[in-house]
């Protein structure tokens, strides 16, 4: 007689998504205890809803003890279909405020990191703008690097994304916000500090002997690597460090020079030959091309645009 086995989850409901929600959280904090604060319950409260999470799904989510937290390969996979699902959730409720003509839940943004210290960049004031217009929407910003924050925008973890241009998909849209110079610098330790302008080196080629830090994702920084065959030794996952790379002396790298600007007030830093070892970045907002962007990420997508035009009218 064959034996009829249940669904491990059956039919999904309002406290499997609590739950979900709840394992979110701890991944994203790195830990239960970490999670405490985000999610204002108590460390066991937490453990108890990670283990009920794990007896509705049959799986083992993650390990806990004196190794520290870590998920396992199936809570890997949790984790992801996890992602997937809050923001289809998210979305839902969103399109219901849309027919409801209220704009209410939440918006998430990702934005590529150093765009801060950038007087090009008004991501403040477009913030600014959106929550006078949209009080009750929950806005959430991540910064992340370029490529986590396209997939992201793809798989709708984000609604919308603000990323230096490097390629086209055909499955996203873009506008133009602002622009950012890079410029290749050099730490005191490092042998070309101390060169006679005169005597530094005048072309890529003659870079080529010295180590590079770069970017290790596509991205304009990889790109211009490669056309000008600077051979990556070192590799950076965001401004920070290849900053901190250059820091040690031992490597050439780009920087946005808003950032690298208290770097070089400081000594710590100098670029090489700005008019010859630089390039120009221009940074867009993306959101996915369909379906049709729910009315809280236009109005979001219109208040960057607003902030990042007036001042460019006014001669800013």
């Amino acid at each position: 007689m064959q034996v009829k086995t249940r669904a491990a989850l059956g039919q999904l409901s309002d406290m499997d998504i609590r739950l979900l929600r709840v394992f979110k959280t701890v991944v994203d904090c790195g830990g239960m205890a970490a999670a405490e604060l985000e999610l204002n319950i108590g460390t066991s409260t937490v453990s108890r809803h990670i283990k009920d999470l794990e007896t509705r799904l049959s799986l083992t989510l993650c390990r806990r003890g004196r190794a520290g937290f870590a998920l396992t390969p199936e809570g890997e996979q949790i984790y992801a279909e996890t992602l997937r699902l809050l923001a289809g959730v998210d979305e839902f409720r969103s399109r219901v405020d849309e027919i409801h003509q209220r704009m209410g839940g939440e918006l998430h943004l990702g934005v590529f990191d150093k765009t801060a210290s950038n007087p090009q960049a008004h991501i403040g004031e477009a913030i600014a703008r959106f929550q006078a217009q949209a009080p009750a929407v929950s806005l959430h910003l991540h910064v992340a690097p370029l490529n986590v924050i396209e997939r992201g925008v793809l798989d709708g973890q984000f609604q919308v994304g603000i990323i230096p241009g490097h390629r086209s998909a055909d499955a996203l849209a873009y506008d133009h916000l602002f622009d950012e110079t890079m410029y290749l610098y050099c730490a005191p330790a490092h042998p070309l500090f101390d060169a006679i302008p005169a005597q530094e080196p005048a072309d890529w080629a003659a870079l080529q002997q010295h180590r590079f830090a770069g970017l290790g994702y596509h991205s304009p920084n990889m790109e211009l690597a490669q056309q000008v065959r600077l051979v990556r030794q070192a590799t950076g996952y965001d401004q920070e460090s290849i900053a901190t790379l250059i820091l040690s002396g031992q490597f050439l790298g780009f920087l946005p020079d808003h950032y690298a600007e208290s770097f070089v007030r400081q000594g710590r830093m100098r670029a090489l030959q700005a008019q010859v070892f630089s390039y120009r970045c221009s940074f867009f907002s993306i959101v996915r091309a369909s379906p049709h962007s729910a009315r809280v990420t236009r109005a979001f997508q219109a208040c960057l645009r607003d902030a990042h035009v007036l001042p460019e009218a006014l001669g800013e």
